[in-house]
């Protein structure tokens, strides 16, 4: 065509449109001196960790460069489009202290003066930059009655390249006259746009991935679609066009979209726009079931779902610097000599972001968790009990505040010390890791007794029941403990009866058993301090069940 029937299809397919310079007028230079990043989450489902994990991405080189960090919603797949997704999305964010700077902002809200932040509710700009490229001579109309969306593109083009990556693919379209559109559009046919690509397959060009460094890529030969044929825009396309008005300065998104970088780059130079610098994030990944990593599944994991990690009271402190450890492998290093300081203060970097897909690790999620909580005030591991139970689970908000005093008491047990006990991992799990200090607890016994003489045990533990009272500090409670011991000779390992006078009152055989009696369980914080906290009518009581128990076995 020449360059008036390409200005004539234009107006044919794209009428009473904006010039671009227009928007582009409108969206001036930003005034902002280090890097401009996004977050576009779509409202499709919920905040994936791996968009959690990339938002904090964005948010520490906005941060560390005294940029600006801004949400946009993409909302343009109406069909699988989940109610309030996005607002949940945005609350996410805010939640784990990752709040865009401007944007969208839940529901019909934003901040800002590059909106509308919704892609739906940028239509018109899409058609004015779709004329644009159809009057260069850059895309052209496809009436084929199957074109792809998205998620098509990105899964064909996997496919293809497996196979094949010198395939080239070019439209039937592309070839038609400005006759044969205006025919096709009078019979009522729909077309989506395509974009004409002249790449040649036997070019390639070095680029610059912040993450991946200097790579070679090929130039795209593929008449890829840029709007689809109901006038929504695919995330190619409305991608270059919201980041070009937007200011974004770095792209940064999972590394499964590194195989679309050559029609991205394609398109930035169709509109005769720099392109932008791209940084691709390894994904975070589990082992399947045959030891192979996979990407994290929204099917699959119930993780993969951001709020799992405040259902189940992780504090949100953990899960950043979890994410913190799997970005800059430094971060350990850093926060262990520098352990008060926020890890706002870690000297974060894109280019020390690893290229191999990092596992998630509960166990060290879990590790890091504890740390963290066990550096909390007794009562403020009671306001965050209180705070998780009052948004996931309200049955057990009177429970807890009904018995504030003693489990303050008990969050108290060797805490504040240079080496404080770290036995909370999050807040789902207190209540049942505290339970023996709640009214109406009936511990369930289940053990062997092994080479414990039973009738032994039974005098040992009638008698110290018997004899126990409320000692002053808990060294005038080990002493009574190792002094009922050794009056019973009752030592497992027989060290006692071996060697009376090398015994140096080691009553670690004793104590597990008056532990079991008062808690039920094997391990707990400091003993005396808990029966201290539970009274000697009530330690007695316990000792008595233990001892019923054991007479039955």
């Amino acid at each position: 065509m020449t360059e008036k029937e390409y200005s004539e299809l234009a107006d044919l397919l794209y009428p009473n449109t904006l010039d671009t310079s227009f928007y582009f007028n409108k969206y001036k230079p930003r005034d902002v001196q280090g890097e401009v990043t996004r977050i576009a989450p779509s409202p499709t489902g919920y905040l994936h960790i791996g968009q959690l994990y990339q938002a904090l991405v964005h948010r520490m080189l906005a941060d560390k460069t005294n940029g600006l960090f801004y949400c946009r919603l993409e909302d343009t797949d109406g069909k699988r489009e989940v109610e309030n997704a996005g607002k949940i999305a945005y609350d996410m964010l805010c939640r784990f202290g990752l709040k865009p700077d401007e944007g969208y902002c839940g529901d019909n809200n934003e901040v800002g003066d590059y909106g509308p932040y919704k892609q739906s509710e940028r239509v018109e700009i899409y058609r004015a930059f779709a004329h644009d490229l159809v009057k260069r001579g850059k895309a052209f109309p496809c009436f084929c009655e199957v074109t792809s969306g998205k998620e098509e593109i990105l899964k064909r083009r996997e496919e293809e390249l497996e196979t094949n990556d010198d395939l080239e693919v070019k439209d039937p379209c592309r070839e038609l006259s400005l006759e044969d559109v205006k025919q096709k559009l009078e019979q009522g046919k729909t077309f989506a746009l395509r974009l004409k690509s002249d790449g040649d397959k036997e070019k390639s060009y070095k680029f610059i991935d912040a993450i991946k460094g200097e790579k070679e890529v090929r130039e795209n030969t593929k008449d890829d679609v840029l709007i689809k044929s109901n006038g929504i825009p695919v995330y190619a396309f409305a991608h270059i066009v919201d980041d070009m008005l937007m200011k974004t300065t770095t792209v940064i998104r999972g590394q499964e979209w590194y195989q679309s970088l050559p029609v991205h780059l394609e398109l930035s130079k169709a509109f005769g726009y720099k392109p932008f610098k791209y940084a691709h994030t390894p994904n975070i990944c589990v082992l399947d079931e045959n030891g192979n990593k996979r990407k994290i599944s929204k099917r699959k994991d119930t993780f993969a779902d951001v709020r799992f990690f405040l259902k189940t009271g992780y504090p949100i402190t953990a899960v950043i610097e979890y994410l913190l450890n799997l970005l800059n492998s430094d971060f350990e290093n850093w926060r262990k000599n520098n352990p008060e300081l926020s890890y706002k203060e870690f000297p974060f970097a894109v280019k020390k972001i690893g290229v191999t897909n990092p596992l998630f690790d509960f166990v060290k999620l879990n590790d890091i968790s504890k740390t963290i909580i066990s550096k909390y005030t007794a009562e403020q591991v009671y306001e965050s009990l209180i705070n998780w139970a009052k948004e996931w689970s309200t049955n057990d908000v009177a429970k807890i505040e009904q018995n504030k005093d003693v489990l303050i008491k008990i969050f108290s047990i060797d805490r504040g010390t240079p080496r404080p006990r770290k036995d909370i991992t999050y807040m789902s799990e207190v209540l049942e890791l505290y339970n023996y200090v709640l009214p109406n607890f009936e511990p369930t016994f289940n053990f062997e007794l092994g080479a414990v003489d039973k009738n032994d045990l039974i005098v040992f533990l009638n008698d110290y029941k018997d004899n126990y009272q409320q000692a002053v500090d808990n060294q005038a409670w080990f002493e009574d403990l190792k002094s009922m011991s050794i009056k019973h000779n009752f030592v497992d390992n027989k060290t006692y009866k071996q060697n009376p006078e090398a015994y140096s009152g080691n009553v670690s055989d004793t104590s597990k058993f008056i532990r079991l009696a008062i808690t039920g369980k094997e391990n707990s914080p400091e003993l005396y301090s808990i029966m201290k906290i539970l009274g000697v009518k009530k330690c007695k009581a316990r000792l008595q069940n233990l001892i019923e128990y054991i007479q039955k076995i």
